[in-house]
């Protein structure tokens, strides 16, 4: 192995360092990406026909994605992570050889579920769209259908990413999820441009088209993978007797352990789209009976809460995502260690700069709500609403995802798809009292309950099992709150004072309002976190430089 492959391999950061590296890199990709994803629906709804098609158009397109990403969570979800976990344990112990080895083998498995998962979907896709609150069933069936390409090529670039993630090294994901994202984009705007504005197609037809814009998106995104892993140092850089050699696993153990590792990480990826599964078969018969609504607007107001709010506060969870990612191989390497200290400072750390980053901005969203959603989908009393409590419950969203790895990586599997359960049952028990009480307000508000079981619960497992500091993590915590509800009411008023001279109606005004608001909040945050010195405690010597630049004490 050449020396620079081994400087590559060998060179070390600290922990703190690999954490917050890796969450940057994570959440660029990650929020980049859902950036895009939010800002193309502004052409989107528009060419779709504005409100009314563009709302029944993104029911639509959602209605086909959650259970897209229930497959897609089924065939993949778990194995970034496993792979990773295992890539980055193997690697750690010195067994080069071995984490080849998952790596091929986890090749072989992603073939085969993304073809089962492809096939499964396309045949009950009938079903699922008898059980959906669409207006027409054969519509969305066509949608549901066009997203089973994707599932066969995503598993390949999954198991590539996660092999990736697991020698410690995010870049190369964050930049495929962007890449991924954009000749998406790029293809999905442009088809519908055709089919609705030049053509004057149907509202079905452009839908599927964006839909199938997935297959698009993760042909280019696997290309890339494939490129960059053939010129990154890795495992593969090392030769058979360069390894360790202590442990011998066959094949088949592999497949096994791979598959036995990846199970808990799906069914912990696939609990948010559960919840979601749970609103789009039981939304519509409840608010049938509960309510008056038409069958058309059900399908609307189903639009509005879990896609049109959905795609705005993506951008918000997605540093949970990323977060959760980038945590799964350095807990896994801290446990291979039996480093237990470093683990039980890691996790708190982790939680810290979760909230570090999600208090403000939902908060935030929730304050420029109104002049957010009247950017993206038109001025609407509902959607403003809606948005508001989207932000607060993306919080809990983002606090499972991260805690729901976490522990994963810590080996505490069980417990934690025990947390899920419990939240889910919590969730189907409260649907009906809320959605029945407060119509699709209901169906946030009992994904906020039972993800806030879940978090608890696992809260609670961690410190059994890690002993980590629950009194400093909750202050820590509450100092976050209090300096971000600061943050929050300093841009209310701004946003009250706007409004003098501004109308949130109109889109251009709208635009105006958002950058002010979100500059002052930024303005009066960063102000804030770099006086207390609370950014030091989380982000160190970045927040030191930061506070040198701006001369404060």
């Amino acid at each position: 192995m050449s020396s620079e492959a081994t400087k590559g391999l060998t060179k070390e950061m600290s922990h703190d360092e690999r954490m917050i590296s890796g969450t940057a890199w994570m959440t660029a990709g990650s929020m980049i990406s859902r950036i895009l994803g939010a800002l193309y629906i502004i052409p989107w709804y528009a060419w779709m026909g504005g409100q009314g098609p563009g709302d029944a158009a993104n029911a639509l397109y959602q209605m086909g994605y959650t259970p897209y990403g229930f497959f897609l969570a089924l065939a993949t979800a778990g194995v970034p992570s496993a792979i990773s976990k295992q890539v980055s344990y193997y690697n750690a112990l010195g067994e080069y050889e071995v984490s080849k080895a998952i790596y091929k083998q986890g090749l072989k498995i992603m073939a085969i579920t993304g073809v089962i998962s492809a096939l499964v979907m396309y045949v009950i896709a009938p079903m699922l769209a008898e059980a959906s609150p669409s207006a027409s069933a054969s519509e969305a069936v066509l949608v549901m259908r066009s997203l089973t390409p994707a599932l066969l090529i995503i598993p390949a670039q999954s198991v590539t990413r996660g092999f990736i993630q697991g020698h410690n090294t995010m870049k190369p994901s964050a930049v495929s999820q962007i890449l991924e994202q954009v000749s998406r984009i790029i293809f999905l705007l442009s088809t519908v441009y055709v089919i609705r504005q030049v053509n004057s197609g149907e509202v079905v037809t452009a839908v599927a088209f964006s839909t199938f814009a997935a297959f698009i998106g993760a042909v280019f995104s696997l290309g890339y993978l494939g490129f960059v892993l053939k010129r990154m140092n890795t495992a593969f850089n090392y030769e058979p007797e360069e390894s360790k050699g202590e442990v011998s696993v066959s094949p088949n153990d592999l497949i096994i352990n791979i598959i036995k590792t990846s199970i808990p990480f799906i069914i912990i990826a696939t609990g948010i789209i559960v919840f979601q599964i749970v609103d789009q078969v039981t939304y519509g018969p409840i608010m049938s009976t509960f309510s008056n609504m038409s069958e058309s607007m059900i399908e609307q107001t189903y639009g509005i809460t879990q896609a049109n709010a959905h795609k705005l506060i993506m951008v918000l969870t997605s540093f949970g995502t990323a977060m959760s990612i980038a945590s799964v191989p350095l807990i896994s390497d801290l446990i291979a260690k039996s480093n237990m200290n470093e683990v039980r400072r890691q996790f708190s750390k982790g939680i810290q700069l979760l909230l570090f980053a999600m208090f403000p901005a939902a908060i935030g969203m929730a304050v420029v709500a109104e002049p957010l959603y009247t950017i993206f989908y038109g001025n609407n009393a509902l959607g403003t609403g809606i948005t508001q409590v989207s932000a607060i419950m993306s919080i809990f969203v983002a606090l499972y995802a991260v805690l729901g790895n976490m522990l994963q990586a810590a080996n505490l599997t069980r417990p934690a798809i025990k947390a899920l359960m419990t939240g889910l049952v919590v969730k189907i028990v409260t649907q009906v009292l809320f959605v029945s009480w407060l119509g699709p307000y209901g169906m946030l508000l009992s994904a906020i309950a039972g993800f806030g079981i879940s978090c608890w619960l696992m809260m609670r497992i961690m410190h059994e099992h890690t002993h980590y500091s629950a009194s400093r993590l909750f202050r820590r915590s509450l100092l976050i709150l209090i300096l971000s509800v600061v943050m929050g009411i300093g841009t209310l008023i701004v946003k009250w004072g706007l409004g003098f001279v501004l109308n949130y109606e109109i889109k251009m005004h709208a635009l105006i309002a958002l950058a002010i608001i979100a500059f002052v909040g930024i303005l009066i945050y960063g102000y804030l976190v770099l006086k207390t010195r609370l950014a030091d405690r989380l982000i160190g010597a970045k927040a030191e430089r930061a506070r040198a630049k701006f001369r404060m004490k």
